[in-house]
C-alpha cells in the first residue's frame, strides 16, 4: 500500500500572501513564452506518471474505485491532455485572421491576439478529483496564466496526492491551496482575472454572485437532472447495458449520468428485465464482492441518497440494498410515476436509477423538460427520427445516441453545461480558449490618412455620402422580409448610377458589335 501525505488545511491567514505571489508572477510575464508553458505541462506529464502508485491508492480510499477505472478516468486523459495540449499550443496561441473582414478594413492588418487571462482560480470537485481540477490546470498553463489549485475537501487523498504533483511544476506560478468554507471563502475575496468551479449548482450560484462583484470571468461545471428517454423502437438490451455502466461508473457519482429514464411503458418490463440480466454480467457475485465497483464517497453523501430512496413512493424493481458502514448502495433501480418523486425532482449523484413509464415520445419530452429544461446531458435511445425529435425539442449541455454520456468523453469535443447546469466549456482546444482573451489588434498605416478623412470634422453631406459609398451593405430582401431574385438584388447593389454605368457599358458593346460585322 503506497504511503500518502496527511492533509491539512492552509493557514487561512497566509492564503492572501499566497495569491499575490502567484499574481506577481503573472505581471512578471514569466508565463508569456511558449516554451515555459509547453515545458510545465512536460513536467505535469511527468508527476502524473511518477506518481501513478499514489494517485490509484487515493483514489481507491476516497471513492473506493479500482484501479482500472481510475486510469480509465483520471490517469490516462490527464496524461494524454497533457502531451496533446503541449504539441498544440503553437498552433492555438498563433495569431488569428478574422473572417469576412471588408476589403478597406484588412488594409489595417486586422487580427485576433491570443492573451492569457491573467490569474486563476480553479476549484475542483470530489467525484474525478484529478481529471476535473488537472484538466482545467492544463488549459491555464497552455494559456500561459497562473493558477492556485483548490481541490475539494471530500476527496483529502486525493486532494494532497493533487499537492505533491503539482509542488513539481514553478511554485511561484502554481499551487495548491488545501481546506474547506473558511478557505474557499478567503480565496474568493482575493483579485482573480478567472475563477474555474466544478461541483453542485447551489455553490455555484454563491461563486457565480462572488464574481459578480468584481466582473470576474466564470466557468461553471455544474451537474443537472439529466434525462434519458427510450421509445419502444429503441434497442433495449443495448439501452440497458450503455445506461446501466454510465450509472455504475463510480457508483454513480458523475455528474453527466442519466438522473431518470423516461421510457415507453410497452418496453418496460423487457428494460427492467435486461438491467437484471447486465447487472449479473457486470458483477458476477454481486456488486458489494466486485473490485470494480466503487463507494459513496463520505457518509454526509449516502445519507442524501438513502434519504431520498427512503421517502420515494417508487417501487424498487431491483437492487435496494445498503450498508453505511462501509459506505455501499447497491445499484437500484425504481419504477416512478409522479414527476415530483424524490427520485425525479432531485439530482441523485448516485447509483440510484429511476425509470418512468410514458405513453409516448411526446410525453416523454414533455415531462422531462418540465424536470429540467437545462440539463448537462440528454441521452437518447431510438430510431433516427425520434431522436433527432428529442435533439430538436430538448435543451442540454451536450447529449449521446443510443449511450449514456459518451459526449463527455471525447477528450477534444468542448464539454460544458447551459442554464442550470452551467456556463463555458473546457477540453481540448475550449481548455485553451476558456483561459485566453481573444484581443483584437488593427495597424493603421500612416499613409492611408486620405481614404479616412471623412471621420474627421467638420462633417459634411458630402462626407455622408462617401461614408455610406465605403460602407453600405445593400439588403437582398425587400420591405416584407422576402429575398429578392438575384438580378433585383444585382440591380439594387449597383443603385441607379450603376445601372446607367451597365446599360451604357451594353449599348457600347452591341455598338461596337454590329461595326465589327460591317
Amino acid at each position: 500500500m503506497a504511503e500518502l501525505p496527511t492533509f491539512e488545511h492552509t493557514p487561512v491567514d497566509d492564503i492572501p500572501a499566497i495569491a499575490a505571489r502567484v499574481r506577481s508572477s503573472f505581471l512578471s510575464h514569466k508565463t508569456r513564452p511558449l516554451e515555459f508553458r509547453i515545458q510545465q505541462l512536460r513536467k505535469l506529464y511527468w508527476a502524473l506518471k511518477d506518481n501513478e502508485a499514489l494517485v490509484t491508492e487515493a483514489c481507491k480510499r476516497d471513492l473506493g474505485k479500482s484501479s482500472f477505472e481510475t486510469y480509465l478516468v483520471e490517469i490516462s486523459w490527464c496524461m494524454n491532455d497533457c502531451v496533446w495540449m503541449a504539441n498544440n499550443i503553437p498552433r492555438f496561441a498563433k495569431d488569428e485572421k478574422p473572417a469576412d473582414i471588408a476589403l478597406s478594413n484588412q488594409l489595417m492588418g486586422p487580427r485576433i491576439r491570443k492573451d492569457p487571462l491573467g490569474t486563476a482560480l480553479i476549484i475542483g470537485a470530489y467525484n474525478v478529483p484529478f481529471r476535473l481540477s488537472l484538466g482545467p490546470l492544463i488549459g491555464a498553463i497552455a494559456a500561459g496564466c497562473t493558477a492556485i489549485l483548490k481541490p475539494s475537501e471530500s476527496a483529502p487523498h486525493a486532494a494532497v496526492v493533487l499537492a505533491k504533483i503539482v509542488a513539481e511544476l514553478d511554485p511561484s506560478c502554481y499551487t495548491v491551496v488545501q481546506g474547506a468554507i473558511p478557505e474557499t471563502t478567503t480565496l474568493l475575496d482575493q483579485k482573480w482575472d478567472k475563477i474555474f468551479y466544478t461541483g453542485s449548482e447551489t455553490v455555484g450560484v454563491i461563486i457565480a454572485k462572488k464574481a459578480a462583484q468584481t466582473l470576474t470571468p466564470l466557468t461553471l461545471e455544474l451537474g443537472g437532472k439529466n434525462p434519458a428517454i427510450i421509445t419502444r423502437n429503441a434497442n433495449i438490451t443495448l439501452a440497458a447495458r450503455r445506461l446501466l455502466w454510465a450509472k455504475t461508473l463510480n457508483a454513480g457519482q458523475i455528474c453527466l449520468s442519466q438522473n431518470c429514464t423516461f421510457i415507453d411503458r410497452e418496453v418496460v418490463p423487457a428494460f427492467i428485465q435486461e438491467l437484471k440480466n447486465t447487472l449479473n454480467e457486470f458483477y458476477p457475485g454481486g456488486a458489494r464482492q466486485s473490485p470494480d465497483y466503487g463507494r459513496i464517497v463520505n457518509q454526509k453523501q449516502f445519507q442524501r441518497l438513502k434519504q431520498m430512496l427512503d421517502t420515494s413512493s417508487g417501487k424498487i424493481v431491483v437492487g435496494g440494498t445498503m450498508d453505511e458502514s462501509d459506505l455501499f448502495i447497491e445499484p437500484t433501480v425504481v419504477e416512478v410515476n409522479d414527476i415530483n418523486d424524490s427520485l425525479v425532482s432531485n439530482e441523485s449523484f448516485g447509483p440510484l436509477l429511476p425509470i418512468f413509464p410514458v405513453t409516448d415520445l411526446d410525453e416523454a419530452i414533455k415531462i422531462a423538460n418540465e424536470v429540467d429544461d437545462t440539463p448537462l446531458g440528454t441521452y437518447a435511445f431510438g430510431n433516427k427520427k425520434e431522436m433527432e425529435q428529442i435533439l430538436s425539442q430538448t435543451r442540454s449541455g451536450g447529449a449521446s445516441l443510443n449511450d449514456g454520456f459518451f459526449h463527455g468523453s471525447v477528450p477534444n469535443l468542448p464539454f460544458g453545461g447551459i442554464g442550470s447546469s452551467g456556463q463555458g466549456a473546457y477540453h481540448g482546444k475550449a481548455s485553451f480558449e476558456a483561459f485566453t482573451h481573444r484581443r483584437s489588434i488593427t495597424t493603421t498605416p500612416a499613409w492611408i490618412d486620405r481614404m479616412l478623412d471623412v471621420r474627421y470634422p467638420p462633417y459634411s453631406l458630402k462626407k455622408k455620402q462617401k461614408f455610406a459609398n465605403m460602407s453600405e451593405i445593400k439588403p437582398n430582401f425587400d420591405r416584407q422580409g422576402k429575398t429578392l431574385g438575384w438580378g433585383s438584388w444585382f440591380l439594387g447593389l449597383l443603385g441607379l448610377k450603376g445601372l446607367a454605368v451597365l446599360v451604357a457599358a451594353i449599348g457600347i458593346r452591341q455598338y461596337l458589335q454590329r461595326r465589327a460585322k460591317l
